[in-house]
Formats: C-alpha cells, structure tokens, sequence
C-alpha cells in the first residue's frame, strides 16, 4: 500500500484560515435556485474529497456508488492485517537479532576460554598441593570450564532459535507483503473507477437532473413545520446589528464559523492517511486545535451580542427591558475587568512571542528594544519572507513548525472585539434605561 508523506505548508494554512471563509461567505449570499439541483462543480468536489467511497454516486441518487464500499472496507481490514503481520514480524525479527547476538559474543568468549584451558589445567597440576597457587589456578580453571559450558548452552538455544524463528520470520514477512500487497491492488482498483467516472461524471449529471421532478413536491407535514419554524424561528443577525462594532462582530463570529468546515475536511484527510495509507500526521491535530483556539477568541464578541454564551439567568430572565438594563450596567464593571485583562496580557502574550530570538528577523529584533521602529521598517525586505533562516519569533516544538505568534496576535484581536462590544453594549443599556425613565 503506497504512503503519504504531505505536511501541510505554513503559507497554506493561513491561506485556508483567510480565503476558504470569504469564499464561502460569497457563495452563501448568491441567490438560490427556486429548484434544487445536481451541479457539476460539488459533483468533481464531492469525487475528489470522498470518491474512494463513492460518495459522488451516492449524491447523484446512483446505487453503483455501494461497489466502492466493500472494497474500501477490504483496504481497511487488509491495512488491519497489515498491522498485525507488522507486529508478529517485528517480533520474530527482535528475537532473531538477540539470538544473533548471542552467537556473536559467546562464539569468541568459548573458543577463547578453550584456547587457555590446557594451559590452567597445566597450571593447576604443576601447582603444589595446598598452596594459594593450586587454589587461584583451581578458580580459573573452574571459570573457564563454567564459561564453556554456559556458554555453549547459549551457543545451543541461540542456534535453535534461529532454525525455528527463521522460516516463521519469512512466513510473516511474505504475509505482510501478502496484504500489504491486496490492500495497495484494492486501491488501485478504487482509483481506476474513480478515473471512469470522473469521465462520465457530467452524463451522470444530467441525467439525474433529469430524472428530478419538474416541481418539488411539498406535503402537507413538511408546509406546517416550515411555518412552525418560521413563526418561532431565532433573530437573524441583521436584527442585531445596531452600529459598526455589531456589524464588526457579526462578520468575524461568520467569518471565523467557517473554519469548522475546515476541521471537517483536515480531520477526514487524517482518517484517510491513518487508517487507508497508514500514514498518520502530526500537524493536522496541531492545525485544528490552535484553529479552535482562535475561533473561540475571535467569536467572543459575537456571542456576546446575539446572546449565545452560557449563563444563569432564574432571576434575569423574568425582568424587563429596562431592569435588565440595569442589571447590565451593573455587572459590565466585572466584564470589563475580565475584558481589560485579557487585552492587556494578550499584548504582552504576542510581543513575547514576537521577541523570541529564533533567526534574525527585524520584527523580532524590533521587539526585544534592539533596533526602533524606523530601523525596522526600512530593513524590512523581500528576504524577511522568502529567507528560510529567517523566523518570526516563536514556533510550535515538533517537526511542522508553524510559528506561533499570529495565534497570540489572534488573542489581542479577540480581546479587542470583546471590549468593542462592551461598549456597544454599554452604550445600549444606557439608552434603554434613559426610555424606562
């Protein structure tokens, strides 16, 4: 089965983190046909991202997408197969190396016990009876003697060890590559149907558009819960936006929401390369968690303004308008101190990570006082992003490497939005308890 060996570029994460959600912020706001439709664009993506199961079929309402799943399902248990033959063989092999080990150290140590043993039984029988010599030379003789029999007992097992072990080492060997094999032809196969119906893919388009009915028929059930959910459903983020810092956190909480339709597709890449081409990553965990980590920053404001955060309102539910706004203005002198705080730290977080002397950027020597904000901008140059020697400040520890500071500036940003927006709401309260007055 062949390997995957891709690590996701740094430019390319930030790209995705930037251009996948105004891309599909732009597609959502496009008007939506009156009919529903099959298209030729989600069909190729749906083919590339899943057609090893065979999920474009199954989106065109075609059957023949289920002769993908048991051969998928064969790469998997072939792969599990693998594994396991992997294991017995790596276990045969080690036992094969400590037995070859053994030959190699016992072989020497017995012949050169046996070269000397004539020499101490002279020794011992030219020895005068009783005396410390004959005892010394008794020892040696006996250590010698103790040597070559233990150690032709070891020389024994070793060998037999090696007899029996290696035609059970070359089973398992021919079994991995066995399956190895069958899970490698299997995926071949899963390719050479998918290269047909990449080419049949815009017949098989159109003929499920046109298998669809000329009108989509609406039952009586599905009309009374739509109109349920039309009469209970939530505010739309318009009815939120009162001034510029609303509308400022209703573009980042949409902005930044998009990412968890990155998450879908990193961590559906990591199942793949994991379980199909037994290649696990480590930067795909560390992408999507540092990801997480700025969404749930950068998505503070918006909970806060559409009201979606956790809290305990027994008491603050039943009240009015007005009480609430009280209650409000009241307890912001506490939001503002957690707000102020995270800011404050933040900035200290990121410049931080901006000074951390890993290469000879200007920006980092700019932050640890070395050169001033003049002397840094004028040496700030082509090479300062193209200069692979050159690092801005602080990276993550393992082999990806990505640098760590924009997430720390990603802080700052998330406890600005927050302090906006509590002065939006600030500004909101006030007014609501001028009206109650």
């Amino acid at each position: 089965m062949p390997g995957l060996s891709f690590t996701l570029p740094h430019w390319l994460y930030w790209i995705g983190l930037i251009g996948f959600p105004i891309i599909a912020m732009i597609l959502s706001r496009r008007p939506q046909p009156t009919q529903k439709r099959f298209t030729l664009p989600l069909g190729y993506m749906i083919a590339v991202t899943g057609g090893i199961l065979g999920l474009h079929r199954f989106y065109l309402k075609s059957l023949w997408g289920l002769v993908y799943l048991p051969v998928f399902l064969f790469i998997l248990y072939a792969n599990a197969q693998t594994h396991d033959a992997r294991t017995i063989l790596s276990g045969f092999e080690n036992e094969l190396r400590v037995a070859q080990r053994v030959l190699d150290r016992e072989e020497g140590r017995v012949t050169e016990a046996r070269e000397g043993l004539a020499e101490l039984q002279a020794a011992v029988a030219a020895a005068e009876e009783g005396s410390f010599a004959k005892k010394s030379a008794e020892r040696r003789l006996t250590r010698a003697e103790d040597t070559i029999y233990k150690g032709e007992e070891r020389l024994e097992e070793a060998r037999a060890t090696l007899e029996t072990m290696t035609p059970e080492r070359d089973a398992a060997a021919a079994t991995r590559q066995s399956w190895d094999n069958s899970a490698g032809y299997a995926f071949y196969l899963l390719l050479a149907l998918l290269a047909v119906d990449l080419v049949l893919l815009p017949g098989l388009v159109r003929r499920a558009n046109a298998q669809l009915p000329p009108e989509e028929e609406i039952s009586e059930a599905e009309r009374a819960l739509a109109a349920a959910e039309a009469e209970d459903a939530p505010k739309q983020d318009k009815d939120y936006a009162e001034n510029w810092i609303d509308r400022l956190s209703l573009f980042c909480g949409e902005f930044v929401a998009y990412w968890a339709v990155i998450a879908v597709f990193v961590y559906y890449y990591e199942v793949i390369a994991r379980y199909v081409f037994g290649s696990p990553t480590n930067w795909a965990h560390e992408a999507m968690y540092l990801m997480f980590g700025m969404q749930y920053l950068i998505a503070g404001s918006y909970a806060m303004l559409t009201e979606s955060h956790v809290r305990v309102d027994i008491f603050y539910a039943p009240m009015s308008k007005p009480k609430k706004a009280w209650v409000d203005l009241l307890t912001s002198i506490f939001f503002f101190i957690f707000a102020g705080t995270l800011l404050v730290t933040s900035w200290i977080f990121a410049m931080d990570a901006i000074a951390v002397p890993s290469g000879n950027a200007v920006v980092s020597d700019w932050a640890r006082g070395q050169v001033g904000f003049g002397e840094m901008v004028s040496g700030f140059g082509l090479n300062q992003w193209t200069d692979p020697n050159i690092r801005w400040g602080e990276i993550s520890f393992n082999e990806w490497e990505v640098p760590l500071w924009p997430m720390k500036w990603v802080m700052v940003m998330g406890g600005l939005l927050l302090v906006l927006q509590g002065v939006s709401k600030l500004s909101k309260d006030i007014r609501e308890v001028a009206r109650g007055n």
